[in-house]
């Protein structure tokens, strides 16, 4: 799972997995699912990601990988 911010566009994306997407379905405001060819959820889009995501402070609880940071 990868977290993208894009603080230039004020959204942030989540990467679910590395299929890829080819259907969209917004589920609210600013906030779209994207599936990939057989229907499983592969993304989440945050428009105006600053308004409804906290980013200041990001915690892990339990999960079973290793945590890679990547500046950009």
């Amino acid at each position: 799972m990868k977290l993208n911010d894009h603080p230039d566009t004020d959204s942030l994306y989540i990467d679910l997995s590395e299929d890829i997407s080819v259907e969209s379905r917004g589920i609210s405001d600013g906030i779209v699912l994207d599936y990939d060819a057989v229907g499983n959820l592969v993304g989440i889009d945050f428009d105006n990601a600053s308004r409804k995501v906290k980013l200041e402070r990001l915690v892990l609880s339990r999960l079973p990988s290793s945590v890679e940071r990547i500046s950009g």
